[in-house]
């Protein structure tokens, strides 16, 4: 059995380098600055012994026949692609919002299916990289970043048009038994608390451009790597400790300054042709794990925003009701996204099936364009509270606690703990520091809208719908 215990994930993040950097100085990955950040991730293995979620993340792994977590499996069915689907959206409620390891989940995938098509078209051997980087994955239940956003530079020119070549990850030097890369990668979720850097293009390139097509994996703390991290928690609890309080999130500027990367870790170096191809499968795959993530914050949204009403007294105005039915609809439509997506995925050369892209992208964008709307609702419902109701201190002061206990009062039966951890729940889900990470993430995440756009009009079949048209009118093609 390859699954591994939390305690075993953390023990192997002590045992790391350190090259990790936070607000202002270098840290061990054991520096109580990650606790809630490493919180999240330590619940996906924990989750395996869990009897509402069990089954959903415990797989068999197809090279070794082995039980592995499904963070670290291939889709190689549709019903894979389900229950990947059901999986994100169930664990995504406990924690309350994304669990960080889907990303790596999705990378391994469009690796596998792009890594089979580069060697058939080229005859390199890079699958067979990949499959024996899969098993060591695997049997270590690891942990890895997407290591995709380089820093881009001027916006406006290519790679090869940058003044500094380094605004894309690129090769310096090759030789025989490895490459040595610069430059670095930005928005990298979970840097600090990773054991590998799953490391993929962000863009097509042109012929003169292979230096930045490159695909790789290398352990986190790999010499010349340096991980510069921003982390974010929501506001720690002193009595009302509460589930949502436990978790966080840390994002990075990964710095890869002259890093060597031997051969048999390499999936791509070169081939500019498949930069773009690559690029895609992953935000196609990404894509598509958000039509299961994001179904749960707004299940999360919807749930706070009808139990503040209902403590409220108004759970039955008609413009409460409207708003929440408003949610209950933007969440089932992202997640019927997603269940379409899988049930027309293809299957590619490497047996990976990957979900159909149109519908990935119809809800991904649906996800991006409606969540500042979703938040929007909860603050309406919710009013003003969240944003000045007095620190929990004041709660437990003997002096203003009794006021705050008898001036906080709703609808009678409601207790004022309650009030007061709902309340309390809304402000470091709407407006605090995790509250607006969570708002950013909810539209870039994956891809902005307007990335989801460009996928569905590449996509499209809109000459389809012209003939149709031009059926309907009885319009003859012209010569």
């Amino acid at each position: 059995m390859a699954l591994k215990s939390s305690d075993e994930y953390v023990e192997r993040l002590k045992k790391m380098k350190p090259n990790v950097y936070a607000h202002g100085r270098k840290i061990g990955r054991d520096d109580p600055i990650l606790e809630l950040p490493i919180n999240t991730l330590k619940f996906t293995f924990e989750a395996v012994n869990d009897p509402e979620l069990k089954d959903l993340l415990i797989t068999t792994s197809h090279l070794t026949g082995e039980t592995i977590n499904r963070f670290t499996s291939l889709n190689l069915s549709i019903e894979d692609l389900y229950t990947q689907q059901e999986m994100k959206r169930k664990c995504c409620h406990r924690v309350g919002g994304c669990t960080q390891r889907c990303m790596a989940t999705d990378t391994l995938n469009a690796i596998g299916v792009v890594s089979k098509e580069i060697d058939e078209d080229k005859g390199t051997h890079y699958h067979d990289n990949f499959l024996e980087f899969l098993k060591y994955y695997q049997a270590n239940d690891l942990v890895g970043s997407t290591a995709m956003t380089d820093v881009k530079g001027n916006r406006s020119a290519r790679p090869s048009q940058q003044k500094d070549p380094d605004m894309y990850l690129r090769v310096v030097e090759k030789n025989s038994k490895g490459i040595i890369v610069r430059g670095a990668k930005n928005h990298i979720t979970m840097g600090p608390y990773v054991d590998e850097h799953l490391v993929v293009p962000t863009r097509n390139m042109t012929e003169k451009e292979g230096d930045w097509a490159l695909s790789f994996a290398l352990p986190a703390d790999a010499e010349g790597i340096k991980i510069i991290s921003r982390v974010v928690t929501p506001r720690p609890r002193i009595d009302l400790r509460a589930p949502y309080n436990t978790y966080g999130v840390s994002d990075s500027v990964v710095v890869f300054d002259d890093v060597f990367v031997p051969w048999d870790r390499v999936f791509m170096c070169g081939e500019w042709e498949f930069a773009g191809r690559l690029a895609l499968t992953f935000a196609g795959f990404h894509r598509h794990s958000y039509c299961g993530c994001k179904p749960a914050v707004t299940d999360i949204i919807l749930g706070a925003s009808a139990l503040v009403a209902d403590y409220s007294g108004i759970e039955k105005t008609s413009h409460v009701a409207d708003e929440l039915t408003e949610l209950m609809i933007i969440g089932e439509l992202v997640y019927a996204s997603g269940i379409a997506a899988a049930a027309k995925a293809k299957k590619t050369a490497s047996g990976i099936y990957t979900p159909e892209f149109l519908y990935s992208n119809t809800g991904r964008y649906l996800a991006g364009t409606k969540i500042y709307h979703e938040y929007d609702v909860l603050v309406s419902i919710a009013g003003g509270l969240p944003s000045t109701i007095p620190p929990e201190e004041d709660w437990l002061n003997p002096e203003t606690g009794p006021f705050l206990e008898k001036y906080m009062a709703r609808k009678p039966g409601v207790s004022a703990e309650n009030l007061h951890r709902i309340f309390r729940f809304i402000s470091d889900y709407s407006c605090s520091a995790m509250g607006g990470w969570a708002q950013y993430a909810g539209v870039h995440g994956g891809g902005s809208p307007v990335m989801e756009k460009i996928g569905i009009r590449s996509e499209y079949d809109l000459e389809s719908k012209k003939r149709i048209a031009k059926y309907l009118a009885g319009i003859e093609d012209e010569e």
